[in-house]
């Protein structure tokens, strides 16, 4: 009766999370303290005392607790992605105690995929037409895949630079998801969505603020995160590439949609990697050129900083909406020129304001970043 009663309303999934993730984060914060789960100041940094680093841990257990409680009798359905947020959150929460290398992580953020991708099969199975090509081979869906995967985990665990940009994109991305599966009857999906949601808002709230009850998201909640949506990814792109779903909420382009909708940290990333290559340095080498970062140089704060990339984030989403018809050639094209447009306005801002800063000093981790 219960689950009947949640699927029809599944966004008091996400008020539920929302008070388990409260009750929590204070327990979360004492034993980040206790334990000096903790990030230092020091002269890359813009936070003052030491902040707790494993927000991930309250997202975690208020997602997985909620999820559990109302979806128990479908766990089974959905054991092995519950498994793959088991592991990447270790690996997310290892990092944050140990700094593992990047291989470490690499490795990790595969394993995780290897209990989504190949054992829930939860992955890309269509390119919707792009370049002529429909249902392609289970080798290169696997392989798509993980490249997907990756690309949108580390590209949401480099955007987590400021305080409330990771998390508030987080809301803003499962929001969606969680409208757009209510809205297909897809109730499993918009449950978890909206459980997200909760439980990032209250996280949200504590990033934000200053003074002793402060925390960072750290690795544990960034990768955690990036798993989410690219579950929500796959699931969008298979369930809109076949006749699965009614007008008018079938999106035919769903593929360059999804681009849309996570502009902002696919893009920058691209752009990030590509002008470190340029300059005769690895794309992995840490910098100050991040959107977030150009943002802070001409003299906006964080949270002014997030705010507006939050704005631009929901424009983008607009014309994921209105373009979700389109040629995917088309979409994707208008979509990579407006980024283009508006980082080329954002370096002139910066030529003109900006305060000068060593883009070679690597910053710290999450939200510590100055």
């Amino acid at each position: 009766m219960i689950s009947g009663f949640i699927h029809n309303y599944p966004y008091l999934t996400g008020l539920f999370s929302f008070l388990v993730s409260l009750a929590c984060m204070p327990i979360v914060i004492k034993i980040a303290k206790i334990k000096h789960f903790v990030v230092k100041p020091n002269k890359r940094t813009s936070h003052h005392g030491e902040i707790p680093n494993i927000g991930g841990l309250d997202i975690f257990i208020s997602v997985m607790l909620t999820y559990m409680i109302f979806e128990f009798g479908e766990l089974q359905e959905y054991q092995f992605l519950l498994i793959g947020l088991f592991i990447i959150f270790m690996i997310g929460f290892a990092d944050d105690i140990l700094d593992l290398s990047p291989i470490s992580k690499l490795i990790g953020e595969m394993l995780a995929g290897i209990s989504m991708i190949c054992f829930s099969d939860i992955r890309l199975t269509n390119l919707h037409g792009f370049l002529g090509i429909n249902e392609i081979n289970i080798w290169v869906s696997y392989l798509l895949s993980f490249f997907v995967l990756v690309v949108i985990i580390n590209a949401l665990n480099l955007i987590d630079g400021i305080d409330g940009l990771a998390s508030g994109l987080g809301i803003i991305y499962s929001l969606f998801f969680a409208i757009y599966f209510q809205l297909i009857d897809q109730p499993a999906w918009a449950l978890l969505g909206y459980t997200l949601v909760g439980s990032l808002l209250v996280f949200f709230i504590y990033n934000v603020r200053n003074g002793k009850n402060k925390i960072f998201m750290g690795d544990s909640g960034s990768l955690l995160l990036g798993f989410f949506i690219t579950a929500f990814v796959f699931h969008f792109c298979e369930i809109n590439a076949y006749d699965l779903i009614d007008s008018p909420y079938r999106m035919t382009a769903a593929p360059a949609v999804m681009i849309c909708v996570l502009s902002i940290p696919l893009f920058d990333t691209l752009r990030v990697a590509l002008t470190r290559i340029k300059h005769h340095r690895s794309p992995f080498e840490p910098d100050k050129n991040h959107v977030h970062h150009l943002l802070l140089r001409i003299g906006l704060t964080h949270l002014q900083t997030t705010g507006i990339l939050l704005l631009v984030s929901l424009c983008f989403i607009a014309l994921a909406i209105v373009g979700r018809n389109w040629d995917i050639w088309v979409l994707v094209s208008v979509n990579f020129a407006l980024c283009c447009l508006l980082v080329f306005v954002l370096w002139r801002l910066v030529d003109k304001y900006g305060k000068q800063t060593d883009a070679q000093t690597p910053p710290a981790d999450n939200s510590q970043q100055a």
